[in-house]
């Protein structure tokens, strides 16, 4: 699903720490991953989801595209971060044609910006039954309108066309529908452990219905570390891939990583608290996971043993085939990181 905006398109996830690229074919015969590649985010060039250097975005786009030697010149590319907010709502039933001017009423309500400064986009949940029969139930998604546009100007100043911005937990949960069919009539939660935010999406009779980026991710880890040990951020990063990969660290970095397991594990569970107490008939089933985060040692653990429910690691190749030139060490390899990517890549224009 969009919510902002050849059918064939390119999904661009631009994250904090790296931006991956991803081309798939849709076919009858289901969905195959053509070319995948990533390259790392210019330092300082993203805060908080915010766009602060286009110039050097675009760059390391058009280097990637080049790259992947991909064809496809149309891209779609998600926000994330603080500029996007996403509210589940019940309003009487109206006629649909008049939403438009009724949900700009409401996401004064609801969006906490000036509704001058977005852009603001709905959703219909069909498949989630409304309070009673005289109401309906309808997903809010506000972006401000500036962020906006710097991500339409990195992919177009790479020369490529901006066909849609979507929201990279929706983005995750397209992913998920297509890989886990099994889920379609039950509610889970996929949580994307990235570098900067922690994506928490929640999938309800296969229709996301909340989406939250929480402010932990691997560069908490990162700086935490820094702090403990006085070292220099790079330092800091190369003794949290040490203990990730199973190398001998300090036990101060091992101390360090314990403590920042159960802050990063108390916030994700802060937004599965407030999911719950404004989803009250929600039952979810099950929490699946991704993202390059999850690899940090005794988070899975944490997470699962604070949230009480059952933890599986997300596989976007359940269904998702991958091209012959793909081995499956690789695709094992950029599995964590692939999600959002090939959720953007499965979007089709007009659709």
């Amino acid at each position: 699903m969009s919510f902002f905006g050849s059918k064939k398109l390119l999904g661009l996830d631009i994250g904090v720490s790296s931006i991956k690229l991803a081309e798939v074919e849709i076919s009858r015969n289901g969905v195959t991953l053509i070319s995948f590649g990533f390259t790392p985010t210019p330092e300082g060039s993203i805060t908080g989801g915010e766009i602060v250097d286009p110039f050097s975005v675009a760059s390391a786009v058009t280097s990637l595209v080049k790259q992947t030697r991909t064809k496809i010149k149309k891209a779609c590319t998600a926000m994330w971060g603080s500029a996007v907010i996403t509210k589940k709502i019940s309003i009487p039933k109206i006629d649909e044609k008049l939403l438009p001017d009724q949900l700009k009423w409401e996401a004064e309500q609801y969006i906490p910006f000036d509704i001058k400064d977005i852009n603001l986009q709905y959703q219909i949940l069909r498949n989630i039954p409304p309070p009673n029969a005289e109401q309906m139930n309808v997903l809010l998604i506000g972006a401000k309108r500036d962020y906006v546009l710097r991500y339409a100007e990195v992919v177009e100043t790479a020369g490529l066309e901006c066909s849609i911005i979507d929201v990279a937990g929706f983005a995750l949960a397209n992913c998920f529908l297509v890989n886990y069919p099994d889920y379609e009539d039950k509610s889970i939660v996929v949580l994307n452990v990235g570098a900067g935010v922690t994506n928490f999406v929640v999938i309800e009779k296969s229709e996301a219905t909340f989406s939250r980026d929480i402010a932990v991710g691997g560069n908490t880890y990162t700086s935490d570390i820094q702090r403990t040990m006085n070292v220099s951020l790079q330092e800091a990063e190369g003794l949290k891939v040490s203990a990730s990969t199973g190398q001998a660290v300090p036990q101060e970095v091992t101390d360090a990583i314990n403590q920042t397991n159960e802050l990063v594990a108390e916030e994700i569970r802060r937004s599965f608290d407030f999911f719950l107490a404004t989803s009250a008939e929600a039952h979810i089933e099950k929490i699946f996971v991704t993202g390059g985060g999850i690899g940090t040692p005794g988070l899975f653990e944490h997470i699962k043993n604070i949230l009480n429910l059952p933890l599986e690691n997300f596989n976007p190749f359940v269904n998702v085939r991958a091209a012959r030139t793909f081995t499956q060490e690789y695709l094992h390899q950029i599995a964590p990181y692939a999600g959002v990517g090939i959720g953007l890549a499965m979007r089709q224009e007009g659709k």
